[in-house]
């Protein structure tokens, strides 16, 4: 199994990404078009960060979880790298993938904060003017996941229609272009 391999790939950019945002660039312009970069950075520490992890263990999350402020926090970058890596560790537990969460096959809830992981990931990366880089073998299993949970995300306006795909595209760039954003954006 792959996949907790994708997982901890996608955490590994995520952080890199995280901990080169400067504070300048907290209320600047994300491709969600719902979300500032502080609020983007926000849902990414809530729902990859400690959300990956309490999935993983089917703990609840915390009240005021989808509220808080990590931004405002110090060492906000750290904190969520190490946190990161919790939600890596707990994945990587055979247990995790056994069963149900939330009603949901646990590979299907992984594959969906995978998704979260890497396209928030993404989203950051063209927020802040950096790049975004995972292994081949991540970007197939997003475009995977992608094409799966597709109709889903767009009935509840998680991803809008796809945008126009480039052609030669990788399996990066044709995943953003069906999640409804554009491979290209600069803000």
């Amino acid at each position: 199994m792959t996949y907790p391999a994708d997982i901890a790939d996608a955490a590994r950019e995520a952080a890199r990404v995280t901990a080169a945002v400067t504070p300048d660039q907290l209320a600047g312009p994300t491709p969600c078009a719902d979300f500032d970069t502080r609020t983007l950075i926000n849902h990414l520490v809530a729902y990859t960060g400690i959300g990956m992890e309490l999935r993983a263990r089917r703990d609840p999350h915390p009240e005021g979880l989808d509220t808080r402020d990590f931004t405002a926090e110090p060492d906000w970058q750290a904190a969520y790298a190490a946190q990161l890596d919790r939600s890596v560790a707990a994945w990587s537990e055979p247990a995790a993938w056994e069963g149900e969460v939330n009603g949901m096959s646990a590979e299907a809830m992984a594959g969906m904060l995978f998704l979260e992981l890497c396209l928030h990931g993404w989203d950051l990366a063209r927020a802040t003017g950096q790049d975004y880089t995972v292994a081949d073998a991540t970007a197939e299993r997003l475009l995977e996941g992608v094409r799966g949970f597709a109709q889903m995300y767009r009935d509840y306006k998680g991803f809008a229609e796809p945008a126009g795909i480039p052609e030669g595209a990788g399996a990066l760039e044709t995943a953003v272009a069906l999640s409804g954003r554009d491979p290209y954006w600069a803000g």
